[in-house]
């Protein structure tokens, strides 16, 4: 087993990459769902929008707090989502258990709108973006990068159909939460774990 400080020892024996150690819910999501493949259109959509509210935030805070954006969103149905209004979002500015910011909110809503307008279903368009799988787990966090050729592009196109708060960095880390990429460190137990084929 690695001895880098990227990976940690947990008191239940399973080496962990070290962000996904210390906090419970962390350990959780680190766990079951971080780079395991999404191919869901919902739980896409989610993604896409709560990361989205995470820039310029840890992630642990938009964990902490999606049980409410779910609740205020309606589960991240588009079809609900797009029928909000100009009432909802200022409700929900109001509503201290979301982040409350007022373009991350209507980006929401307009990405909805985004996501219904494409010509198939949003997991075929995202996965397409994919880029093959490595030959092997990063080492550290030091190898793996912010922006990829790949998230680039997908923001471009995702722009191009008027979605918004989808910048390069923020959809490589949609990347790798969905499991389009694996970056889990040499030495976690989950690295390398899926081998989901390639839609």
């Amino acid at each position: 087993m690695t001895t880098s400080v990227d990976v940690v020892l947990g008191e239940d024996g399973l080496a962990r990459c070290a962000w996904g150690a210390a906090d419970a819910e962390y350990r959780r999501y680190h766990d079951e769902e971080w780079g395991r493949p999404q191919h869901d259109p919902v739980r896409l959509y989610e993604k896409l929008c709560l990361e989205g509210f995470q820039a310029g935030l840890s992630w642990i805070t938009i964990l902490r707090r999606r049980p409410a954006f779910r609740e205020v969103f309606h589960g991240f149905a588009p079809e609900r989502v797009a029928q909000m209004d100009e009432a909802d979002v200022e409700r929900l500015l109001a509503d201290a258990r979301i982040i409350r910011h007022r373009g991350k909110i209507e980006a929401t809503i307009s990405n909805a709108h985004a996501v219904l307008a494409l010509d198939e279903p949003l997991d075929r368009y995202l996965w397409r973006f994919a880029p093959p799988r490595r030959g092997r787990a990063p080492r550290s966090f030091a190898e793996v990068p912010a922006v990829t050729t790949e998230s680039t592009a997908m923001s471009r196109a995702l722009r191009s159909h008027g979605f918004r708060f989808v910048g390069p960095t923020t959809m490589y880390a949609l990347m790798q939460a969905t499991g389009m990429v694996d970056d889990h460190v040499a030495g976690c137990f989950r690295a390398g774990a899926e081998d989901a084929p390639r839609r």
